[in-house]
């Protein structure tokens, strides 16, 4: 169990790293990090799930199918409904970013 969302950041970060910090019926948090990752260029997320998302760390760039193009520094935040696709175009490279998501119904 995590008590500290910024403790136990994985050293190796080949691949982003997912944590799920919490689910219930409703609800899934999970700790994202990332140090220069993207989504792959050929696939869009379309969850079943909304999800809010803040950048606790570092900052990174989301697009949505219909063109439309966030970034979010630290302590930016966002609601994505669900179905709408998305997809994350770009995070820091020199440092990682923390996300914090909850997925809701």
């Amino acid at each position: 169990m995590m008590d500290n969302i910024f403790s136990s950041l994985p050293e190796n970060l080949d691949e982003e790293a997912f944590d799920e910090l919490l689910r219930s019926e409703n609800v899934r948090i999970e700790r994202i990090v990332s140090l220069g990752h993207a989504s792959p260029p050929e696939g869009w997320y379309d969850q079943s799930e909304n999800e809010w998302v803040v950048v606790l760390e570092g900052s990174g760039s989301i697009l949505f199918e219909n063109g439309t193009k966030v970034t979010l520094e630290k302590g930016d935040c966002l609601d994505i409904p669900s179905r709408v696709r998305h997809k994350v175009t770009w995070t820091d490279p020199d440092k990682p970013t923390i996300w914090l998501a909850v997925f809701y119904t």
